[in-house]
């Protein structure tokens, strides 16, 4: 397998913290990105991992430029657009440093806040989320952004005001317990709170976009609420989906069961039944509960099955104290 351009060799101990940047045909930002990262970062160990997302420009050739220019810049190349969460995933497999650090490659987000996030990392927090207090975005957007983060508060119970923002900083240990996969990137917060993680927000500065174009739009936001509800599945009834799928063939079961001695009481008073739409509605209900419940039996034998072959999977302990050596 080879190795990307500036790929660290020998011995040298490993960054304290490392700046992951994602991107897809920013060829234009990076090289200033990475100058105001250097001048942000003096002083610290660290690196920073540019992936390019399968770029049709000249992003690679700069990342390369980059590298050769700097030691502490290491590049990683997709061999297609596999979309953010695949390029943050080849990133922080690479990533050596204790802090981990997202932000965007469009210069939107200014490497200057990144004490606030490390400052707040120093006083016990596991996931810290910028929060773009003044977004130079159109109306639009705005009022779905607002939208889609009340949304998540009610539903996760982590009020964040951006959630979406891509300016993030965590710890290692955030990473390694929690998969990314699909677009569920921006819920990292979400799923590192389930686990027992601590989560926070600083307020950062927001620039407008002044290269490439922006790939916001409508199918990013169903997206965005898809994975919600994927989120939520996963972070309440992953371990006990019996209470999902048991409570929702519960209550269909009882509605189909009073609708069919509704029309049982009917029938013995004399009227006729078989023309009858609710007759075919509360069989409906019926078997859609019994259906239902077997699901959340099903699930439930399958994460029994899960936990026994994986016994000594990590849990979300914290610390020990007074544990023999």
């Amino acid at each position: 397998m080879s190795e990307a351009p500036g790929e660290a060799s020998g011995k040298a101990p490993p960054p304290d913290l490392s700046i992951v940047v994602p991107g897809l045909n920013e060829e234009g930002s990076l090289a200033e990105l990475a100058e105001r990262l250097h001048a942000a970062l003096e002083g610290r160990r660290y690196e920073i991992i540019f992936v390019d997302d399968g770029s049709t420009d000249a992003s690679w050739e700069r990342i390369g430029q980059l590298c050769a220019a700097s030691p502490a810049v290491r590049g990683v190349r997709m061999r297609r657009n596999f979309g953010k969460a695949m390029a943050l995933s080849a990133g922080f497999e690479r990533a050596r440093g204790r802090i981990v650090v997202t932000l965007d490659a469009d210069l939107q987000d200014d490497p200057d806040d990144l004490p606030s996030f490390l400052e707040q990392i120093a006083q016990g927090l596991d996931v810290v989320v910028g929060w773009k207090v003044k977004r130079l975005d159109p109306v639009n957007r705005l009022v779905l952004t607002r939208i889609f983060n009340g949304t998540v508060g009610l539903l996760t119970g982590v009020k964040l005001h951006d959630m979406n923002c891509g300016f993030k900083a965590y710890r290692r240990e955030v990473l390694d317990a929690i998969p990314v996969y699909g677009d569920l990137f921006r819920f990292i917060p979400v799923l590192a709170y389930s686990q027992g993680f601590r989560v926070g927000e600083v307020p950062v500065k927001h620039h407008a976009r002044r290269h490439g174009r922006s790939r916001y739009g409508l199918e990013r936001i169903l997206r965005g609420m898809f994975d919600l509800l994927s989120v939520v599945f996963l972070t309440r009834y992953s371990r006990k989906p019996m209470h999902l799928f048991g409570l929702i063939g519960l209550g269909l079961t009882v509605l189909g069961l009073g609708t069919c001695g509704y029309l049982s009481v009917l029938w013995f008073m004399g009227h006729s039944l078989g023309s009858r739409p609710l007759l075919l509605l509360g069989e409906l209900m019926l078997i859609l509960g019994i259906q239902f419940f077997s699901l959340g039996l099903l699930g439930e034998f399958l994460t029994f099955q899960h936990l026994r072959r994986h016994a000594r999977e990590a849990l979300p302990v914290r610390e020990t104290a007074g544990e023999p050596p």
